[in-house]
């Protein structure tokens, strides 16, 4: 599993470790009963503190996404209940909009543009 966190982004660590533990879900690169790395494996890893990827799992496991079992670790749920389904692929979708807002907004691109590029590439 594969995080990339932007320390300058507005978007607390937290927040941006959940949003993409749900955009490889929804995307397939994770699936069901896949093992997560553990909370002091992972923070040492992105180089955060341990409390702060504890707090994302915890948030993941509140909404049904992964289970944390003592003694064997942290995994993907067998399947995610529909309605928390549709949840996480329109709060992926939002976080990648977001961030590509936020990109152009650096690259001095207003909104507006920012959005006709984008219906340009789908015709």
């Amino acid at each position: 599993m594969k995080l990339d966190l932007d320390f300058r982004s507005d978007v607390p660590l937290t927040n941006q470790i959940v949003e993409q533990i749900q955009q490889q879900l929804a995307g397939g690169a994770l699936k069901p009963n896949d093992q997560l790395p553990t909370v002091r494996a992972l923070a040492l890893e992105l180089r955060v503190n341990f409390n702060t990827v504890a707090r994302a799992y915890r948030t993941l496991d509140e909404a049904g996404v992964i289970s944390t079992q003592q003694g064997r670790g942290t995994y993907i749920l067998e399947k995610t209940p529909p309605e928390a389904s549709q949840r996480l692929r329109r709060d992926a979708l939002e976080s990648l909009a977001r961030r590509y807002l936020e990109e152009t907004a650096r690259l001095g691109v207003g909104k507006q543009e920012a959005i006709e590029i984008i219906r340009s590439l789908n015709p």
